[in-house]
């Protein structure tokens, strides 16, 4: 195994067009902008993007999202080993690319299956097959008249670059809906690297030019991911949101998606989801009301999986998790 470029890691990538956004040398660029380090190894046809932070003097921890790419062997987790003890790493967590029922619960070699997950478990997926009339055939009946209303109120969706106005729409949303946001740095930071790659688009709806919606989607192989959304107060009864996510789904069927992953919502089985949607408002479960109607399946992704390093540094680290829960 070699410690390869951000140029060498894209040329490994493009031999796998449909590795997760989260592998991408532009995400690795995005998040060593914010503490952390991206270190990408590649050994015949696996590898991976790993991420270090800091957490002590000395000591860190790295992180494989949605990875590795590629079927790994003993050898590669060998190497990846190496780089990590080197870099001080109390442990390695590891958010494989997989599905819970496709086997998810099978450890990789020394690992553990771990208590704690930093990507949502729990997603709705919409499937982008067939045509524009079937996938919203497939959608709940509330949201497909909320998306034409919004077409019959003037609602307009276009590319956007107006990354400033999006932040302060975030943190309305964010004050609203009671969630924390990243930084406008952050935001334009992504922006430039993920759409200047060609992997993401700024949506924006409008209604007599000004701005009501946003959201930031993108678009990799057969997958799409809806990252970021924000909306205002104003205007709401003209349904912007849902015009927008429609736009969206058909900016990534134009790129070649064959799936929206919508990005997270509670993690409950799906009978307790419907059940208590209506009830609750607290967490994610404001946005599910809303994802739900697009008409998407429910998926659980495998959970996350940790090799310890250094045992005692390991249990500290989730007595401190546990503290703040």
């Amino acid at each position: 195994m070699a410690e390869v470029t951000l140029t060498e890691w894209n040329a490994f990538l493009s031999q796998h067009p449909n590795a997760h956004l989260l592998q991408t040398g532009e995400w690795g660029e995005l998040k060593a902008a914010f503490g952390w380090q991206a270190v990408r190894l590649v050994t015949g046809q696996c590898g991976a993007q790993i991420l270090f932070r800091r957490l002590l003097p000395g000591c860190t921890m790295a992180y494989l999202p949605k990875g590795p790419v590629g079927a790994p062997e003993e050898a590669f987790w060998k190497e990846v080993d190496h780089f990590c003890r080197a870099r001080g790493a109390i442990f390695l967590k590891v958010e494989p690319d997989v599905w819970e029922e496709a086997g998810a619960t099978s450890l990789f070699p020394d690992f553990r299956l771990s208590p704690h997950s930093i990507q949502p478990r729990r997603t709705i997926l919409v499937d982008l097959r067939g045509s524009e009339e079937a996938i919203l055939a497939r959608m709940k009946q509330k949201c497909r008249y909320n998306i034409r209303l919004a077409e019959k109120k003037g609602v307009q969706v276009r590319a956007w670059n107006d990354v400033e106005t999006f932040y302060r729409m975030m943190r309305l949303t964010g004050t609203r809906n009671g969630f924390g946001i990243h930084s406008l740095e952050y935001y334009r930071r992504a922006y430039h690297l993920l759409h200047d790659a060609g992997l993401a688009e700024l949506l924006v709806a409008e209604y007599a030019g000004q701005p009501l919606a946003a959201l930031f989607v993108c678009a990799r192989g057969t997958s799409a991911w809806y990252l970021y959304g924000a909306s205002t107060d104003a205007e709401r009864w003209r349904m912007p949101t849902y015009l927008l996510q429609w736009e969206a789904m058909r900016w990534a069927r134009g790129r070649g998606a064959e799936t929206y992953d919508l990005w997270g919502v509670p993690d409950e089985d799906p009978d307790t989801l419907e059940m208590n949607f209506e009830k609750r408002q607290d967490g994610l479960w404001g946005v599910y009301r809303f994802k739900r109607g697009f008409g998407g399946v429910i998926q659980r992704a495998a959970a996350a999986q940790d090799r310890v390093y250094r045992p005692w540094l390991y249990q500290a680290y989730l007595a401190f998790l546990r503290g703040h829960e």
